[in-house]
């Protein structure tokens, strides 16, 4: 069995903005606080930090600034995927020499693919770039499902070394992780299914929670590998509320909304995504003055 790059509670970390521009300040901060809560890793311009409105050269100076923060203490992971194979090629090389210790790829979007394409698709990137790769399947984003058989022959590569799996359907999980057979490693990408996923000998969580609670989404997984299943499964059930505020809309808005009201940074995002709804708003104060998170 390979070992995992790192086992635990990620954070997939959002991107601050002020009037337009990165708040690397703020990016500064948050990095810190996700250090002194003992996160395992951060992803960095991945889908919660809006890589897809930022520049070539915002995106590089975030991932340079999280980098020098953190100084290897944990792994920093670069979002790289595309829609266009040679543009993840290229995002690559002008992120490979920054200091990441791997790149996290999506399945493409929009034009999609086959299941055979979806291999050629990895397999030209593995070929081609330097960085360890995560795959990441998030069929509610993308319309595609990186299925079974083809991540049985994606495995047979020691370029992937891990997978970031956002499906609900647990039985189709069930059989990725068969096909996998620990080649690589398996890490939630759904803030309410970390429980679930762990149970499934996976190795933790790509987090959106982590962002404001990161100390909860690392209980649920520090608690599972003591084998403490009941405290790690309560930890669980109390932030489902908040979860499901999370994602009531597309996220990040909603945690960008959250953030904001912690005081962490302002809740500024991009077009075409637009400040979080009333609704949505309502919710987050709810769920997060249940949990404590808010000051009297």
């Amino acid at each position: 069995m390979a070992k995992p790059l790192f086992r635990g509670a990620a954070v997939a970390l959002v991107t601050p903005f002020t009037n337009g521009k990165v708040d690397f300040e703020a990016l500064r901060k948050l990095t810190r606080m996700q250090l002194e809560a003992g996160t395992a890793a951060i992803v960095v311009c991945g889908t919660t930090g809006e890589p897809a409105t930022m520049t070539k050269e915002e995106k590089v100076q975030v991932i340079r600034e999280v980098v020098a923060e953190v100084n290897g203490r944990i792994p920093v992971i670069c979002g790289t995927g595309s829609n266009c194979t040679a543009s993840v090629v290229e995002t690559e090389k002008l992120y490979r020499d920054l200091g990441c210790d791997a790149q996290l790829v999506v399945t493409p979007y929009y034009n999609k693919t086959t299941q055979e394409g979806l291999y050629a698709h990895f397999m030209h990137i593995a070929e081609n770039t330097e960085l360890p790769i995560i795959l990441y399947n998030v069929p509610s984003r993308t319309a595609l499902d990186l299925g079974p058989a083809t991540l049985a022959r994606l495995a047979e590569c020691d370029r992937f070394i891990g997978l970031k799996e956002s499906s609900n359907d647990l039985s189709l999980v069930m059989e990725k992780m068969a096909v996998i057979d620990g080649r690589m490693a398996l890490y939630s990408g759904n803030d309410d299914l970390v429980y679930n996923l762990l149970t499934l000998k996976g190795d933790g969580v790509i987090s959106v929670v982590s962002n404001i609670l990161p100390g909860a989404m690392n209980r649920i997984c520090e608690s599972f590998f003591a084998g403490d299943y009941e405290s790690s499964l309560q930890e669980q059930v109390r932030i489902l509320p908040l979860v499901r505020a999370l994602f009531s809309e597309v996220s990040p808005i909603p945690v960008k909304y959250a953030v904001e009201q912690l005081g962490l940074c302002s809740g500024e995002v991009r077009l075409p995504l637009i400040p979080a709804g009333e609704k949505t708003r309502e919710m987050l104060m709810k769920a997060m003055a249940e949990l404590g998170m808010l000051k009297a």
